[in-house]
């Protein structure tokens, strides 16, 4: 049997498992020179095996019933004498104690689980310390911390409870101190908040607090509040609030010297942990005193740059409307195939855009091209601009590659330049796939290693970016002009109704005709609805009508199976992989359409274009100079439908290699798991793919460090990455700078006309989706993969994405009035409520 008690300088970080989180952080601060931690113990996670486990593997009991069992269980002999023995080395019978819980899941880098179980303080004698230990025990199965755990996944029978006794201080002012602050996410601005007495009343939010902001030890803002109330300890044991003398109520409780010999005390505590820290402290008349430091898990991590230099990072996923998490095989596959240069940070992609910001000339590009697409981002980069000092002056390292969209596109309207385009587009994906049949081992990592060159060839070819560029470029002129000309907002919106060849818009229109062939079949519908295994394609033929519904399924994933949510992560699974994500859309359709609908949907969509631009032309033709502005805008209508289209293409190409590779290195994963080098076959996905071309080419992998990378990236799941990032860490939100909108509206950008009013349905999973007509789609962001969704709704808001990301460009194609970047839009608007969209100014107001 292991020992009960252990002091707490006999612990450290690495003990998580027997002294918990809070202990195993207590004992390592304690070895830190100069950081002072009140004496103390830990009551061991044996203990606690030994003494609740019985009593919870044998009950049914939950909540308070079970801690009512826990609190009464009496605590062994030998463990009471372990305990008492160790008061006795503290102090005598009148000493105060802090009893502490101290969870095995606490305090760890993906979850801080900070105040789920419970505290007690000024606890006098071993009697109370005894009592005070059940209970800490009991409080692993409080109601909050109950959901914590199931919130971040953790087992609860995994998760176990040690406990702190330490002497208690009686401080004069108490507080937390974080090393970054916590709302910027700047690692050189620390943030200190302080108030009278302990410092459990700020935790609990009963009174006002002073707070402090740090840099350069500097104290470079202050916030002295009014604090009426104190909590001290109570005579009888305990605590209690009491009120503040008033002429001490403005005072600071701490003085700027103070404050700055708390940061660097944090400073060093941060340095020793190797990342930001929470703090705990309290001051005593012999100075501050740590009672707990733990990671601070909510900030986003910082690329890692080769200088000291400051650098700012644009975020990729913003502009590929995919900000979750990807894995490493994801991050390296995506980084090999641009031609920018990439950092990483928290499972996410970014460009570091400091060169380009620089310099004069290509900041004025940059700012141009961003603020177009997403106007946060551009806001948020001229507040970087604007600080003096932050950006290096311009390189002389030679000349900056030119902005992409900054110069016209000068390919003619030619709609055989598409055509060939996608003729090209085809033959290549053939090649490759022709080419990796077969492969195997080094020769297959090589193949695609290789192969990565060819598809950057075809995806950035300037002929096919010109074609881009003519499309984004030609809606920006027409918007532009005949707001000037006509006062007319976002008349292209309109214009690109139904363009030909766009294939994302086209495999929303043909999930509609896969519904044709199923509704008129009922048994297949309803063992639709009952499907919840992916093998569902080979049963339907035993269905009647099920061969045909299944052959119509098959079709479809043929040609769009390599699409799914995130799809520029090649990790995560392809509606090939898992058929059973279509169902919602194709039952959705089934329901709210009847057979023809996308047929008719881009028929009307056509004709609502062609009626758009005769108006147009008709209009400005009664202008002064009428013949000329319409002839021109004529030729910029025919060269925007011309163009538009071919803007989804190179992602369906892109994602449809990726498809092959993955095709691939999973059968080579299987064959690494059963050669017994991989565990899983999902392995892979944490490794590079030049680790992945070594692991194939030794067999031998590093088994922890794909357990790390595990970790971290469920780590990195719950973070959101922001628009713009700094190399302080900070994270620098943009504004729209709008006052012309009704009060409480919801500000975004307009990327497709209409005002629509309707049910919001907020919906974070495709797999979620259950729509009737007339719904408004609320979401964080969409790719291809959603846009089957767009025939069945009525609007669209997201929080991410700008006037040419895809979701917009659908919404368009569809008619569908939509506003996207509107911040937080899933936690403003509740699923159910009456929301009205502006598509055409904007922004979303909630009815009711």
């Amino acid at each position: 049997m292991g020992r009960h008690v252990l002091g707490l300088h006999e612990v450290d970080r690495t003990e998580v498992g027997l002294a918990g989180g809070k202990g195993a952080h207590l004992g390592e601060l304690s070895r830190i020179e100069g950081v002072r931690v009140p004496p103390g113990f830990c009551v061991t996670t044996d203990a606690f095996r030994r003494v609740v486990e019985p009593a919870v593997s044998g009950t049914r009991s939950t909540g308070a019933e079970l801690r009512r069992i826990i609190e009464e269980i009496p605590v062994p002999d030998d463990i009471a004498e372990e305990v008492t023995d160790a008061l006795s080395r503290l102090g005598d019978a009148r000493t105060a104690y802090a009893v502490r819980s101290s969870a095995t899941a606490e305090d760890l880098p993906g979850a801080s689980f900070a105040g789920q179980q419970d505290s007690y303080l000024n606890v006098v004698g071993p009697e109370a310390v005894l009592r005070h230990i059940s209970r800490c025990w009991a409080s692993l199965f409080t109601e909050r911390a109950v959901a914590y755990r199931e919130h971040h996944g953790f087992d609860h029978a995994a998760v176990h409870m040690a406990v702190v006794v330490q002497r208690m201080v009686f401080p004069r002012a108490a507080g937390v101190l974080f090393t970054a602050d916590p709302v910027t996410s700047n690692r050189k601005v620390a943030s200190v908040e302080a108030t009278f007495g302990l410092g459990e009343a700020l935790v609990s939010g009963l009174v006002n607090v002073d707070s402090f902001k740090v840099r350069d030890d500097e104290v470079v803002s202050r916030s002295i509040a009014t604090k009426e109330l104190a909590t001290h300890a109570a005579p009888t044991g305990g605590t209690r609030n009491v009120p503040v003398e008033p002429a001490r109520r403005d005072e600071p409780t701490l003085t700027d010297p103070q404050v700055v010999d708390l940061v660097r005390l944090g400073r060093r505590i941060e340095a020793h942990f190797g990342r930001p820290q929470d703090v705990e402290w309290c001051l005593a008349d012999d100075g501050f005193h740590i009672v707990q430091s733990r990671p601070i898990t909510t900030l986003f991590p910082v690329p890692e740059a080769d200088d000291e230099e400051n650098h700012v990072y644009v975020s990729v996923g913003h502009q590929q409307m995919m900000t979750d998490a990807m894995r490493p095989l994801g991050i390296s596959l995506w980084g090999m195939t641009s031609p920018m240069p990439r950092a990483e940070a928290g499972g996410r992609l970014f460009v570091d855009v400091t060169r380009v910001l620089a310099s004069p000339q290509s900041r004025d590009d940059l700012m141009q091209v961003l603020g177009k697409s997403d106007p946060l981002i551009g806001d948020a980069l001229r507040t970087v601009v604007e600080r003096d000092g932050f950006l290096p002056p311009p390189s002389d390292d030679g000349p900056i590659r030119p902005i992409p969209g900054a110069a016209p596109a000068t390919v003619e309207t030619d709609p055989a330049v598409v055509t060939e385009l996608i003729a090209r587009g085809d033959a290549s994906n053939a090649a490759a796939k022709r080419a990796i049949e077969g492969r195997t081992g080094p020769e297959l990592v090589d193949f695609i290693v290789a192969d990565l060159e060819e598809l950057r060839r075809f995806l950035f070819d300037p002929r096919s970016y010109e074609a881009i560029m003519a499309g984004m470029q030609t809606t920006w002129w027409l918007n532009d002009h005949l707001q000037e000309w006509l006062g007319e907002k976002n008349a292209a919106d309109t214009l690109t109704q139904s363009v030909p060849h766009n294939v994302t818009s086209e495999m929303g229109l043909e999930l509609l005709d896969v519904a044709d062939v199923i509704r008129p079949r009922p048994e297949v519908v309803a063992f639709l609805h009952d499907v919840a295994d992916d093998d569902f394609l080979d049963r339907l033929p035993e269905l009647p009508g099920g061969r045909e519904a299944r052959d119509a399924i098959q079709s479809y994933l043929d040609k769009y199976g390599m699409r799914c949510v995130g799809e520029i992560d090649v990790t995560r699974p392809r509606w090939s992989e898992r058929p059973t994500t279509l169902l919602p859309m194709i039952l959705t359709n089934i329901k709210n359409f009847g057979p023809g609908a996308g047929k008719h949907r881009f028929e009307q969509g056509l004709r609502e274009a062609r009626r758009k631009e005769a108006d147009v032309l008709a209009r400005l033709r009664t202008l002064p100079d009428g013949d000329r502005k319409a002839e021109e805008t004529k030729r910029k209508i025919d060269r925007v439908r011309t163009f538009t289209g071919y803007r989804e293409y190179p992602k369906y190409f892109l994602i449809s290699r990726y498809f092959l590779y993955k095709q691939a290195l999973t059968a080579e994963a299987d064959r690494l798991v059963r050669a017994g080098v991989l565990t899983d076959r999902e392995d892979v996905f944490f490794l590079s793919l030049p680790e992945l071309q070594e692991v194939v080419r030794t067999n031998e992998v590093d088994h922890d460090l794909i357990r790390r990378r595990k970790d971290a990236f469920t780590s990195y799941q719950a973070l959101t990455p922001p628009r713009v990032l700094t190399s302080d860490g900070e994270a620098i939100t943009g504004a729209y700078r709008r006052d012309d909108l009704p009060a409480d509206a919801l500000i975004g950008l307009p990327v497709s006309v209409g005002t629509v009013e309707g049910r919001a349905r907020v919906i974070l999973d495709v797999a979620d989706a259950d729509l009737e007509p007339g719904d408004i789609l609320v979401t964080a962001h969409t790719d291809p993969s959603w846009s089957p969704l767009f025939v069945a709704i009525a609007g669209l808001v997201t929080e991410v994405g700008g006037l040419m990301t895809h979701g917009a460009v659908i919404a368009r194609e569809y008619g569908l009035p939509a506003v996207v970047g509107v911040e937080r839009a899933t936690h403003l608007i509740r699923d159910g409520q009456r929301i009205r969209l502006n598509g055409t100014d904007g922004y979303v107001e909630i009815l009711g």
